[in-house]
């Protein structure tokens, strides 16, 4: 019979902010918020401290928000390089009590102890002395959900650790019944707000409704209310309800390979002219191909895809097309991409776009033509991706990313849309 797992899912309260006062104790028993640029006094709150919450700061509100609510909110510009050095810190941490470690987010990290009982002690002691390791080394305060299961420890912390004093909370799988499933149904991992509604019309209020109706009446009405196929969507809420997970904890260097390799840009203005949005299927064809180039494999499905900048009138598109032979090679993937968006494109103003990379080969598998001088365009770049890689994207470039439309001079500073 198989033992028990014992899983953790450690997360990181107001890690940015957490991260900052650390580093600046004059901020201590003071509102503090990263936001995106307090010299301009604009962009939106990324994180906020407790003390900041308790005045009703919140994350994803303007720093104009913020500000009405706590004139004395101390602002400090996100350091997203010194962050992911200190999640990277806790992810060694947490290694020293197991080799099983999962990254879920920059502030969550998951880890199976299931082996490391006998070396540690109880669970609730491993989980105290990752607390205190974490808080000696880092200054973060980290909040711990221990279960048996992925999915039912990040519910565990969720749920019950981020609210209770000591921040440790265990949920056994006998407990799901009298705890797990009374919850609201807005509560369950993977449910957002829409989703919440959509169940609510379909009388699941709770947890336990979802996770006691049989799979297969629930796959029927999904279908009938989304007037599709919802049956993987069925199975997934229905197994998390019932705290089924037998995932495993992937070590931080396990990288599953990739089914496609897509990127993605949100433009800082609404693109008006064929011309710009050129500029930026050229920057994303780029990164996308250096990528798999890093990866060795080639792509034979290029997608492309938009959209505008409103929310209540969405406009644009998503296609992909077949190319003639798959390839890494960033001019061919640009020449494709612009001639798909130019057959679907109607016109509007384009605020986002994305370019990715389906059905994937390895590189060194191509079928040879008379036309096209493969290891040329490998061996040029080749060179310029080692260029980058030694010296940093902006070291070498193309020149459209030099004009008023390219994005890659201003992205190189920053990490995940901020300043590094």
């Amino acid at each position: 019979m198989n033992k028990e797992r014992i899983i953790m899912l450690s997360d990181c309260q107001s890690f940015y902010a957490s991260v900052e006062k650390a580093a600046n104790p004059q901020y201590n028993g003071k509102p503090l918020a990263v936001a995106g640029d307090p010299a301009r006094r604009s962009g939106i709150i990324l994180a906020a401290c407790p003390l900041a919450k308790q005045q009703g700061v919140s994350t994803a509100e303007t720093l104009k928000e913020a500000l009405a609510k706590c004139p004395e909110l101390i602002v400090v510009r996100p350091r997203m390089q010194h962050y992911i050095d200190v999640s990277a810190q806790i992810t060694g941490i947490l290694r020293t009590f197991s080799d099983l470690v999962e990254p879920y987010s920059i502030d969550e990290q998951f880890i199976d102890i299931t082996g490391s009982i006998s070396l540690f002690g109880s669970p609730q002691q491993i989980a105290a002395a990752i607390q205190d390791q974490i808080s000696k080394e880092t200054g973060v305060y980290a909040r711990i959900g221990i279960s048996y299961s992925k999915v039912t420890a990040k519910m565990a912390c969720d749920l019950w650790a981020k609210k209770i004093k000591g921040g440790l909370f265990t949920l056994a799988r006998e407990q799901l019944p009298e705890l797990l499933w009374p919850q609201p149904i807005g509560n369950l991992f993977m449910v957002g707000r829409r989703m919440s509604a959509h169940f609510h019309s379909m009388g699941l209020t709770t947890i336990g409704h979802l996770a006691q109706m049989p799979l297969a009446e629930l796959k029927w009405r999904m279908r009938e209310k989304f007037h599709k196929n919802c049956d993987i969507d069925a199975e997934l809420y229905w197994r998390i309800a019932g705290g089924l997970d037998d995932s495993p904890v992937h070590p931080a260097t396990y990288e599953a390979p990739p089914k496609s390799v897509g990127h993605q840009m949100t433009l800082p203005r609404d693109y008006y002219t064929l011309a710009e949005i050129k500029t930026v299927l050229l920057e994303l064809a780029e990164l996308v191909c250096r990528r798999c180039r890093r990866l060795a494999v080639n792509g034979a499905v290029v997608s492309v895809g938009c959209q505008g900048a409103s929310f209540e009138a969405p406009t644009g598109f998503s296609r992909q097309s077949k190319m003639s032979d798959p390839t890494n090679a960033t001019s061919l993937v640009y020449e494709a991409a612009v001639a798909l968006f130019r057959r679907h494109w109607d016109g509007q103003p384009v605020r986002r776009v994305n370019l990715s990379l389906s059905e994937l080969s390895d590189e060194n598998q191509y079928q040879l033509t008379l036309f096209e001088s493969r290891p040329r365009y490998r061996e040029l770049e080749r060179a310029t991706d080692n260029l980058k890689n030694k010296y940093g994207d902006t070291i070498i470039g193309r020149a459209a990313s030099f004009t008023d439309s390219g994005l890659i001079k201003d992205r190189a500073g920053k990490i995940g849309g901020h300043y590094k």
